[in-house]
């Protein structure tokens, strides 16, 4: 991990949904360069927590900063660090893997000349070449997370936020998209994950925090988890059923 500021700073955050409490006044901060686990079972608000940081949902109150902006007051220059590989397809099912990571590129005010150039590049990166001109809905499962993972790194975010990015996917695959993970860990980028796969977590993070009930009940470096010959899962169980260690 690259020494550095904390490039996510989460302070005091509450998020309520009517008077669902699902957030309850969480803190955490994310070092510039690190590869961050953030796990929870269904319904912890770990991913309500994900959407406050990425502006989908309004915050209730508290602050969150990232790359040093105000994710409410200064809400473009914060989205524009962040690069989002969402669980579910959020995309157009009849679009082309060119057409969709340009229409991307172009959000966010790359020129013609760059986004040929960038799309270029991550189509041949993600192996997606040859599937450049296939309609989303006629991809594989594993060819429609390497381009919704494309698509979250087309502009090049100093922040990646990967909710489930390899559900669905097979072994070889997986593998893959490990590997290059690393890679981009490795240059210097900022990688929150969450998966349910806790093996992914473990071999891929640096530090992991878990989230339940709407707190955070556990914040660690990887290998406090993993102490004693423990996996990572059986900690996880043990934290998220109320055990001690």
């Amino acid at each position: 991990m690259k020494s550095g500021d904390d490039i996510l700073i989460v302070d005091h955050l509450t998020k309520k949904y009517d008077k669902k409490l699902a957030v309850d006044d969480i803190s955490l901060n994310v070092s510039r360069g690190e590869f961050f686990g953030f796990l929870g079972p269904n319904g912890a608000g770990k991913s309500s927590t994900l959407n406050c940081i990425t502006g989908v949902s309004r915050i209730t109150d508290g602050t969150i900063t990232v790359d040093g902006h105000d994710v409410v007051e200064n809400y473009k220059e914060a989205r524009s660090v962040i690069g989002v590989s969402p669980q579910e397809f959020n995309v157009d099912f009849f679009g082309e893997p060119e057409k969709i990571l340009d229409f991307m590129a172009g959000f966010y005010g790359m020129r013609k000349a760059d986004r040929k150039v960038r799309v270029d590049e991550l189509l041949e990166k993600f192996d997606l070449v040859e599937h450049k001109n296939k309609r989303f809905n006629e991809l594989s499962g594993g060819l429609k997370r390497r381009l919704v993972l494309a698509r979250a790194l087309v502009h090049d975010p100093e922040l990646l936020i990967l909710d489930e990015p390899t559900a669905g996917v097979d072994v070889e695959q997986r593998h893959s998209l490990w590997k290059y993970l690393r890679e981009l860990n490795e240059a210097g980028k900022t990688i929150i994950l969450t998966s349910h796969y806790l093996e992914e977590v473990e071999m891929l993070c640096d530090r992991v925090a878990i989230i339940n009930n709407g707190k955070i009940v556990s914040d660690r470096p990887k290998s406090d988890f993993i102490k004693d010959g423990k996996s990572l899962e059986e900690r996880y169980l043990e934290i998220t059923k109320g055990e001690k260690y």
